[in-house]
Formats: structure tokens, C-alpha cells, sequence
């Protein structure tokens, strides 16, 4: 299984950025028989839960960035994307996708993201104010 994020860069507080996290290799295939999530990591701050998604579609987000964020996937190019917008400097960190065959609630997913199988390598977002 390969799951590889892309678009994370350095931007100024208040921009915006779509994450994307391209996967391969699924056992099932499709990222739509999957969960998912985004999960990042600040220097000497613990993982964190961002935003997950279920394979019915129910999504949860921190509350760090709710109404700021949004998760999708798209089936037909089996891509989960993180939709980031007005970004502040707290948001720097290495964002992490990670998808698990489990029936486990977004929720849950989100507060304890090592029920997540798979991981990848992650992408650096930065944002400055």
C-alpha cells in the first residue's frame, strides 16, 4: 500500500491549501472502501487528529479546524484531498494521510488516529503570519 500527500507548501496566514494523498495498492482497491483521515504533527507537539471520513461518507474535524477544513475523497482517481482555508500559524506541521479497513466513528478515528493501518510519508505545510 502506498499513500503519497502532496500539496503542502509555505504560506502566509490567511491562505489557503488542498492536501492530497494519492493511494495505491489498497487491498479492497478504492479509497471509497476505506477510512481515512489526515493527521499532523507540529515539532515537539503530539500527532493529532485533523479530519477523518468514513466509507459512508461521515467526516468529523478538530475542533482546531472546524469550519476551516474540509475532507473529501474522489472514487475515480482513489485521491483523499484536505481542504485547508484561512490558515493561521498553528496549523504548521507535517500532515500525515492514513487510511484502515475499520468500522471504527469518524470521531473515534480522529481522537486515536493509531487505528489507522496505513500510513504515508507526509507533506510539511508552514504557514507565517
Amino acid at each position: 500500500v502506498q499513500l503519497v500527500e502532496s500539496g503542502g507548501g509555505s504560506v502566509q496566514a490567511g491562505g489557503s491549501l488542498r492536501l492530497a494523498c494519492a493511494a495505491s495498492g489498497l487491498p479492497f482497491g478504492s479509497v471509497a472502501m476505506v477510512s481515512m483521515g489526515w493527521v499532523r504533527q507540529a515539532p515537539g507537539k503530539e500527532r493529532e487528529g485533523v479530519a477523518t471520513i468514513n466509507v459512508l461518507g461521515l467526516t468529523s474535524y478538530a475542533d482546531s479546524v472546524k469550519d476551516r477544513a474540509t475532507i473529501s475523497k474522489d472514487n475515480a482517481k482513489n485521491t483523499l484531498y484536505l481542504q485547508m482555508n484561512t490558515l493561521k500559524p498553528e496549523d504548521t506541521a507535517m500532515y500525515y494521510c492514513a487510511a484502515g479497513y475499520t468500522s471504527t466513528t469518524p470521531r473515534t478515528l480522529l481522537n486515536d488516529p493509531t487505528s489507522f493501518t496505513y500510513w504515508g510519508q507526509g507533506t510539511q505545510v508552514t504557514v507565517s503570519s
